[in-house]
């Protein structure tokens, strides 16, 4: 590089870094600023003081700052801070008429600001410019009679002046703009400090109406009741009851309401408070009023009062659970029976119509079979509790309305409609009622119980015709039959009763036959007609051979003529034979039992020789075991019979007898063998050890 004066210099020469890592500790550009703030490096010195002892001086210091609020001004018209900085200079030196000035031409430039009317208006009192104060407070109010501000400085500038009046003026110019809750009540209390209790009260009075909410209300009974106006405090609550009406009711009035009439120990007007409450509030809105509730029984109630409160509980247990799941029939059950113990037929009513509305969703008999039960019990409570006759009568047809007939019905309703009809004197409608059962949907039941009715009404004819339509409706029925039967053989008609009978028993098709032969036979038995009797054995015999026909036949036999036990020997010996055809080992294994016996009570030697001759034996065998697939499941042990007739058939027996007679003889000759030879073991070493102390004797 080349100087002025022409001569060369030398760059100064750069050392080079040779370590190039970053440093352990890093310092930033906002550190150095921070540590050079804290120390102080940068001291500005304080303007110095200027002390304005002439008159021009203070002139023009005055025109200098003027000049810089101004500036200032000019710069930012809308910065509200350098109006009120600029007023309150020319409040401090005593320039009231030119801090008048600036606070009008910042409201000229921005009415809406608050903070410059309050300054304003602070000046004025600070000054004790009264008249100007209230001058501002006015056209304050008037242009933002929305800011409370202004209001609560306004009223408390004029109490504290003394002027009450002026100051309920202002109030009431207050609430003609309805604000909102606390300047309503700061104008209570304005009142009250001045024992003004009638003015309070009408204060009240409108604030509950611009504002009607629950609290309110509550403060106005409060209110009423710390200056001792009991009376005056009951109505307001009742008045506030009827005011929300039960579309829009809060527990937090009843709760108020009934901790007032508590604290009068007006108790039962407390309970009948809870009560009503709890019946028209919903359950969840409800959870603090029935806790009251509860204490409240607890420390004044009685025990009946007490268990109300648990009755109510467990409603508003069973009310949640129907909303829940409206087809829980068992839920409704348990909530119907809680109404019906307290005797409220009305809300009763109610419930059960409420119940009843849930039709189960799908139409299958299994689904109505809990819910039919609603019907059932709503038309016993209209009849016996609610004595209701003519609503009876109305549920018992909505029940029939409703049911679908053509897929499914239920006996019971029909019948307990008769029945009801009965019981009201009403016979015609009863048979009218069952008739109609019948012929819409023929069921067994309502026929038996149609046919109870008749009996009981001692119409016997009118049996007759049921018994017959019932057996056209159904043939296979054999309970029909031996019921028609036993009818006609109470009344005396034994050939009726028989003809019966025998209609039955030659019927294609039964689903007890064996049980209506017993009743036939056990008929003929109970009419001494005993050849009748013996001829229907022998012609059940001829339909069927089981064991238990040639017992009954045989013990039938034996009790007409117990002294002589040969026609009952006979009855045995043909059973004997024809169940040996039939190869049906174990009945006829059970026939010589009964037989041996009957042998052993009536019989001699020989005849109980002859049936033990009989007798089989039982013998262990095996059989293979198949699955429904065919596979095979292994091998299983079963009891079979061997009689004697049956030994000659099968060869194979005498020769499985001769193995096992060879086999025990074998065991027991083994079982000697080894007997003898423990005896021979035993005599030996005896005889050794004999020979043994004879040799040491004779050393000896």
């Amino acid at each position: 590089m080349t100087s002025e004066g022409g001569t060369k210099s030398k760059m100064p020469k750069v050392s080079k870094v040779k370590n190039k890592t970053p440093a352990e500790i890093q310092i930033t550009a906002e550190q150095l600023i921070r540590e050079a703030k804290e120390r102080d490096l940068e001291i500005v010195a304080p303007p110095p003081k200027q002390k304005i002892s002439d008159p021009d001086e203070l002139a023009e210091y005055k025109l200098r700052k003027r000049k810089a609020f101004e500036d200032a001004i000019r710069r930012n018209r809308s910065l509200v801070s350098n109006w009120i900085t600029y007023a309150q200079w020319e409040e401090s030196q005593h320039e009231i008429q030119r801090a008048r000035s600036v606070f009008e031409r910042a409201l000229d430039v921005d009415h809406r600001t608050i903070t410059i009317w309050l300054k304003y208006a602070e000046m004025e009192m600070k000054n004790k410019q009264i008249n100007f104060a209230r001058n501002i407070w006015d056209r304050a109010v008037t242009i933002l009679p929305r800011a409370n501000q202004f209001w609560y400085k306004y009223t408390y500038m004029e109490e504290m002046l003394a002027n009450i009046a002026g100051a309920r003026q202002v109030f009431e110019r207050w609430m003609e703009w309805q604000p909102e809750e606390q300047p309503w009540l700061t104008y209570i209390k304005f009142e009250l400090r001045y024992k003004e209790l009638d003015r309070a009260r009408s204060i009240y009075e409108r604030f509950v109406l611009v504002h009607p909410e629950v609290k309110n209300w509550t403060k106005y009974a409060k209110f009423e009741q710390q200056h001792s106006y009991i009376s005056s405090a009951r109505r307001i609550y009742e008045r506030a009851v009827e005011f929300f009406g039960e579309d829009n009711m809060d527990e937090r009035l009843f709760l108020g309401f009934a901790k007032f009439e508590e604290n009068q120990k007006e108790h039962e007007r407390a309970r009948a408070i809870y009560k009503y409450a709890l019946e028209h509030i919903e359950k969840e809105k409800a959870q603090e009023l029935f806790k009251s509730y509860t204490i409240h029984e607890k420390k004044f109630g009685d025990r009946e009062a007490i268990e109300d409160v648990i009755v109510s509980k467990r409603r508003y247990q069973y009310e949640e659970e129907v909303k829940s799941n409206p087809h829980n029939y068992d839920a409704w059950f348990d909530y119907l029976r809680l109404f019906e113990n307290d005797g409220n037929i009305d809300g009763t009513r109610e419930v059960y119509e409420r119940a009843i509305a849930n039709i189960p969703p799908s139409p299958e008999k299994r689904f109505w079979r809990r819910y039919i039960y609603l019907w059932i019990n709503y038309a016993l409570f209209e009849e016996l509790e609610a004595e209701e006759p003519e609503k009876t009568r109305q549920v018992y047809k909505a029940c029939l309305d409703l049911l679908p007939h053509k897929r499914f019905t239920f006996a019971k309703i029909w019948l307990l409609y008769g029945q009801f009809e009965i019981r009201q004197r009403e016979l015609q409608a009863a048979r009218r009622i069952m008739g109609t059962a019948i012929g819409r949907c023929p069921k067994d039941k309502l026929f038996r119980g149609y046919i109870d009715l008749e009996i009981q009404l001692r119409e016997f004819e009118r049996c007759r015709i049921l018994y017959e339509k019932f057996l056209e409706f159904g043939p296979e029925n054999c309970t029909t039959w031996i019921k028609f039967a036993e009818l006609e053989a109470i009344l005396g008609d034994q050939e009726r009763a028989r003809a019966i009978y025998e209609l039955a028993i030659n019927q294609p098709r039964l689903d007890m036959p064996e049980v209506l032969w017993k009743s036939y036979i056990d008929f003929e038995i109970e009419g001494e007609e005993f050849d009748r009797t013996r001829a229907l054995y022998r012609r059940l015999l001829e339909r069927t051979h089981h064991v238990k026909v040639w017992i009954s036949f045989a013990q039938f036999e034996l009790s007409i003529n117990p002294e002589s036990p040969t026609a009952c020997r006979a009855i045995y010996k043909e059973a004997n034979k024809a169940l040996k055809i039939s190869d049906e080992k174990e009945e006829r294994m059970m026939l010589l039992e009964t037989w041996k016996e009957f042998e052993g009570e009536h019989g001699d030697e020989n005849s109980q020789e002859e049936v033990s001759k009989l007798m089989p034996k039982r013998v262990k065998k095996r059989r293979k075991v198949q699955t429904e697939d065919g596979t095979d499941a292994g091998w299983e042990e079963y009891f079979d019979y061997i009689f004697p007739s049956d030994e000659a058939t099968l060869p194979n027996l005498k020769l499985l007898a001769m193995a096992k007679a060879w086999k025990k003889q074998g065991a027991s000759e083994q079982t000697t063998a080894a007997v003898v030879a423990a005896g021979a073991e035993k005599s030996t070493a005896a005889a050794v050890a004999t020979s043994d102390g004879d040799d040491g004797a004779e050393g000896v």
